[in-house]
């Protein structure tokens, strides 16, 4: 078909995860579907995610619940979607594909051998649908036809179609080609926006404050991390990383999502201890110097560099007194610091915000006021925890909308129950 032929039933902007889904399902649902990429390698953030091997779901996910493990202005906007295409949905399609997947902790899904595995499979599923993909393509515009029709000027030629799925994910990870093209497209169309920033994203410091700690890059550990208050509160326990600019890992990259700008975030470098009672303890137990007590506790390295200027860290931990012990105790399970900023977009893995909930229906993904507009995925104001979380909401919203696009004249006239 060229571009100036009968308009496609669907046009998809976006070859990622959400926008592959959809145009199979679509496809397969009889629809002519079209999808367009302005990148060269189709689904790039699908084959960096997860150390190369995509964790492409969870099964933890409650659809019920969805604030357990989303984040947006209105989370329970993504319970319709969520709840009709569950995780086990689409681990049902990765097992008829016979890619071999494993579960690591808290429920989170990867495959065994790649992420292209799960690259290949949408595009098969694309394929069985008929769906055509040009790829490169950039879009330059994107206008109305009368009421029923999307003319896209693309630099292969204008594409006309009736009905326009907007997959463009959100800014994350730029240089493999985010955009804010979807942004931009939404309030063309007189859709709301919530204020965007880089989520799942690592934490930076400066100043004197954190120049104790500014040579521990590389040192892991288990933490409780938590940060702000009421709804907006977030707790986890997970690994800390300390990198050259800050602090990292999936405890970092999970509170990363909640923190705002300016306030702090609390760590417990000892989950799951008494710490103060254990030092307590130690007292009439050991006989080593309390630089080593705490050592048992914590990495070496990060003992030596919380003691640094402490009198008593040489001392037998017998002879330093009840009060120091607690106060250090305090600090270390309540560790308040406030970040300076994130490394940004470079290095986020998601997008917070994006088009506003209110503006699209939560069981089709399309716009209430923009008839044959939709918008699925990452651009979308939802945003999942780290683990699987974000995938699955690519699947869910895409399917929600693929199973929603009106079928073609001719097959919906075929499809209508006969007159009695």
């Amino acid at each position: 078909m060229s571009s100036t032929d009968t308009p496609w039933d669907v046009v998809i902007v976006g070859a990622g995860a959400a926008g592959l889904f959809c145009a199979g399902i679509a496809g397969q649902r009889g629809l002519r579907v079209l999808v367009l990429d302005h990148a060269e390698k189709v689904a790039e953030k699908i084959r960096i995610s997860g150390g190369g091997r995509a964790n492409f779901s969870n099964r933890d996910l409650d659809p019920h619940a969805p604030h357990r493990h989303f984040i947006s202005a209105n989370p329970a906007f993504c319970r319709s979607a969520l709840s009709r295409y569950t995780p086990a949905d689409f681990i049902a399609l990765v097992t008829r594909h016979g890619i071999p997947f494993h579960e690591k902790h808290k429920g989170q899904l990867f495959c065994d051998r790649s992420a292209d595995d799960l690259i290949q499979m949408l595009l098969r599923e694309a394929e069985t649908g008929g769906v055509q993909r040009w790829q490169p393509c950039q879009v330059a515009a994107v206008r109305q036809q009368g009421d029923a029709l999307y003319v896209l000027d693309t630099d292969r030629g204008p594409v006309r179609s009736r009905a326009l799925v907007v997959a463009t994910g959100g800014l994350s990870i730029p240089k493999i080609g985010a955009t804010d093209f979807g942004h931009r497209l939404a309030r063309q169309f007189g859709l709301r926006l919530v204020d965007t920033r880089p989520g799942l994203v690592p934490l930076t410091f400066d100043g004197d404050g954190w120049a104790p700690y500014a040579g521990l890059a590389g040192l892991a550990l288990p933490v409780g991390i938590s940060t702000g208050s009421g709804t907006s509160r977030g707790t986890f326990a997970e690994d800390l990383l300390f990198t050259h600019r800050g602090l990292s890992g999936p405890a970092v990259l999970q509170i990363s999502s909640y923190w705002q700008p300016g306030t702090p975030i609390t760590l417990d470098l000892a989950p799951g201890t008494d710490l103060a009672n254990t030092l307590l303890q130690a007292k009439t137990t050991s006989r080593r110097k309390l630089a080593n007590e705490l050592a048992t506790f914590l990495p070496s390295r990060l003992a030596e560099a919380w003691l640094q200027g402490l009198a008593e860290a040489q001392r037998p931990v017998a002879e330093v007194s009840n009060k120091v012990l607690a106060a250090l105790a305090e600090r270390l399970t309540r560790w308040a610091l406030v970040p300076t900023g994130t490394e940004g977009y470079r290095k986020a893995e998601v997008t917070l915000g994006g088009v506003d909930t209110r503006d699209l229906s939560s069981r089709t993904m399309e716009s209430t006021q923009q008839p044959g507009l939709y918008f699925i995925g990452e651009v979308v104001d939802i945003t999942g925890w780290l683990g699987g979380y974000n995938f699955q909401w690519a699947w869910s919203s895409a399917h929600a909308c693929a199973m929603a696009l009106p079928l073609p004249p001719t097959q919906a006239t075929a499809a209508a129950p006969a007159a009695a």
